[in-house]
């Protein structure tokens, strides 16, 4: 394939932007942000399960205060009852030893469930602060997320930029540049990554391999406007004053 020189030398401006463009696909899937947001979510969802269990244990915890303080109202009800019984002087002798037997054993009964409603209290006051401490947590977690979220779109915006600077910049470059060596171009890029590559001091640009005598004796009885290829890696070779030969 044959093309004049100074539109060869035109490769190396394309490859310039597509290098330019892939470190941008690069930067895009492995930037630390990424890994952070990633990390951030997990930590953010495991305070956010944190908070459930205790809300849970509360609900429990409420519940369970809920049914003790309804039974404690059942005794004193009943202990009630009883002490106006006693205080209306109406029953007879055994009825008044029942009620005076029964009354005995509803204060113990009280004392017990009043202790127990306590120590549910109590319970409940840990979890609470337990509580407290999982929404701090959890507000710190999702400030670090949101962060590194804000740090990711950023760099992201940045990168988007750049890619669409490059685009025009290919854009304005692809019309100089003939539809076959184009195309060959395009090839060497998707096999091998890089599609041209300055020869530098007798050095391929692409695959950074020095080429020996025999072959930099062949470039050099090579038509100028000959499109050449690097054995080693088979990008286009450019060549231009810097190429040593």
């Amino acid at each position: 394939m044959k093309a004049d020189p100074a539109v060869q030398r035109r490769l190396l401006d394309l490859a310039g932007v597509d290098a330019e463009l892939a470190r941008v696909q690069h930067q895009r899937r492995t930037m630390p942000e990424l890994a952070e947001v990633a990390d951030g979510e997990k930590a953010a969802q495991a305070k956010r399960d944190a908070q459930v269990a205790v809300q849970m244990q509360l609900d429990d915890l409420d519940r369970e205060v809920a049914r003790q303080e309804k039974e404690i109202d059942a005794v004193r009800a009943r202990e009630d009852r009883d002490r106006k019984l006693l205080a209306g002087g109406t029953v007879g002798a055994k009825q008044l030893t029942d009620l005076e037997h029964e009354l005995a054993t509803l204060e113990r009964r009280q004392a017990i469930l009043e202790d127990d409603l306590l120590e549910l209290m109590e319970r409940r006051e840990a979890v609470e602060m337990d509580g407290k401490h999982a929404s701090v947590e959890l507000a710190r977690a999702e400030e670090a997320l949101a962060e590194a979220n804000r740090r990711r779109d950023e760099n992201l915006a940045d990168l988007d930029t750049n890619e669409s600077r490059r685009d025009a910049e290919r854009a304005k470059i692809l019309p100089d540049i003939p539809e076959d060596l184009l195309a060959l171009y395009e090839r060497k890029r998707k096999q091998k990554g890089i599609g041209a590559a300055l020869l530098r001091a007798r050095r391929c640009g692409a695959c950074r391999i020095e080429l020996d005598r025999r072959e930099i004796s062949r470039i050099k009885d090579t038509a100028g406007d000959e499109v050449l290829e690097c054995e080693e890696c088979g990008a286009i070779l450019i060549r231009t004053p810097e190429s040593g030969l």
